[in-house]
């Protein structure tokens, strides 16, 4: 069992609460999804479960974490950056676990993750595999250790539909306490059966959690039930507030006028007066004691608000892209031939495929051929934030780059209405989460004010607040789109052509 009681985090730089005085429980074979808005906590709270001291540095944990014994399998949102060079071969001969499972055992895991046994002994460096075959080979290593509890940050993201379904099945299946943080809202709603929302209200001032012992589809709808009846009870009570108001401040005004219009000659209606105005005062005050009892205000936290403008559309029958390939390589290696695609005016073409099928060297490609063209403004989002953004750079100092007060105006309101906090624009990128990294691409690329957007899973950090924003940016673009996604309500709702890469180019799924 692992038993949560008062705990609180406080951001000890910006002395900003994430957590406060929270309390859970969980056992059996329960499946806890922790949710909320990127840089809300999430990381930091199975961070202190498990390590304390890696985020000692910058917060401070109090209150009490049991977890009587258990063995806990913990997945890090990002893996070690030490590992980068080092060969899958080696990562897995040097982990004792691995080594202590026998091949029937690793036969099974791999089984039930959709993966390769052959990954365990590639030479490939751990930073030239795929973000799924990054992500099965954690996961892999983690269930040899044979946990009693599973903590698992983000474990879909880069995953691919099959990867994904067998997560699923795993989660279900492998009868084990699990808490885990995901943006993917149909793995919640597949496999939860708890959920522990985190919120930062008032301008991410005032920490709120909601504990909810039902599945994530019943909790949403609550919610929202909830919401919407206090909402309406809040208007009803402001409605009744403003009518009392107004009757109050008509009779005060009548008889201030009757006070100052009165003749002199009649004191005894004067003294009627006066008592009658002290009455209207009294009844005021008392009005205002009483609303103490009034109806709440419903407090919930918005997600991004962002919108690309000035967008001209590529004219119809424009050549954007008219790509052939005989063979597509990775590291000399050939995993796929025969790839035809072009693209024409604002069109929006979708690319999905298994892990390591070669989808984000074919967007490289494709990203050098579209530079190579003088009438194409391109924006770039790709699937490795590093690869986009100046992490040792505040977000502000990096996306001001005209210098007028205009942009600046414009960048920190937009961020602001992201849900970034204002001490949060001056820190470095890197201190920031995952989705704080990827709207701040986005706001990079609303700037840029390109024709063409070529998107690497713009959705994998993004909570499930702000990835249906995402998705409709995308989706209302102007312009031309070329992205690749495992999101599977983007690959459902994709206003395009979609298209899957296979060992024998690309097949359309949706023409």
């Amino acid at each position: 069992m692992l038993t949560i009681r008062h705990l609180s985090i406080l951001h000890s730089i910006d002395l900003r609460p994430l957590i406060k005085d929270l309390s859970f429980t969980l056992s059996g074979a329960e499946r806890l999804a922790v949710i909320g808005e990127e840089g809300n906590g999430k990381s930091a709270l199975l961070k202190a479960i498990v390590h304390p001291e890696s985020i000692q540095s910058w917060a401070t944990v109090s209150g009490e974490i049991r977890t009587s014994g258990e063995k806990i399998g913990y997945l890090a949102q990002e893996a070690p950056e030490e590992w980068n060079p080092v060969p899958a071969c080696t990562l897995c001969m040097s982990n004792p676990a691995f080594m202590d499972t026998d091949p029937g055992q690793l036969a099974e895991i791999c089984r039930q993750l959709s993966m390769q046994q052959n990954l365990c002994w590639s030479d490939t460096p751990f930073e030239l595999l795929s973000g799924g075959e990054k992500v099965r080979l954690r996961l892999m290593l983690l269930l040899c250790e044979k946990p009693s509890m599973l903590l698992l940050d983000e474990p879909g993201n880069d995953l691919d539909l099959d990867a994904i379904l067998a997560l699923e099945h795993l989660l279900l299946t492998c009868g084990l306490p699990v808490l885990y943080v995901s943006h993917d809202e149909e793995l919640l709603k597949r496999t939860a059966t708890q959920v522990l929302h985190l919120e930062s209200l008032h301008y991410r001032s005032e920490p709120r959690w909601t504990w909810a012992r039902e599945p994530y589809l019943t909790y949403v709808q609550n919610r929202r039930n909830q919401l919407d009846k206090q909402g309406q009870l809040w208007k009803n009570d402001q409605r009744e507030q403003r009518i009392h108001q107004e009757k109050l401040h008509r009779i005060e005004e009548a008889v201030a006028h009757a006070q100052a219009t009165i003749s002199r000659g009649d004191p005894h209606g004067g003294r009627l007066l006066k008592k009658k105005m002290k009455a209207v005062k009294s009844l005021e005050h008392r009005y205002e004691r009483e609303r103490s009892d009034a109806v709440e205000r419903p407090w919930e936290e918005f997600s991004m608000d962002a919108l690309f403008s000035d967008i001209t559309p590529v004219p119809n029958g424009r050549r954007v892209l008219d790509l052939t390939l005989d063979h597509l390589f990775v590291d000399d290696k050939v995993i796929s031939s025969e790839i035809n695609l072009q693209i024409r005016g604002s069109e929006k073409v979708l690319i999905t495929g298994s892990n390591g099928c070669g989808k984000t060297t074919l967007l490289r490609l494709i990203e050098k051929q579209l530079a190579k063209d003088p009438g194409l403004s391109v924006g770039i989002m790709p699937q490795h934030y590093e690869d986009g953004l100046d992490f040792d750079c505040p977000p502000v100092e990096y996306l001001h780059t005209d210098g007028s007060k205009e942009q600046l105006t414009f960048i920190r309101s937009t961020l602001i209405a992201m849900k970034l906090s204002r001490d949060e624009l001056e820190h470095p990128i890197r201190s920031l989460s995952g989705g704080q990294k990827a709207k701040i691409l986005l706001l990079k690329l609303i700037l840029a004010h390109p024709s063409v957007l070529i998107m690497d899973e713009p959705t994998r950090n993004l909570s499930p607040l702000s990835a249906p924003v995402m998705r409709d940016v995308i989706c209302t673009f102007p312009g031309a789109v070329l992205c690749v996604t495992h999101d599977r309500i983007l690959i459902q709702d994709w206003p395009g052509r979609v298209l899957r890469l296979t060992a024998d180019g690309l097949v359309t799924l949706k023409a």
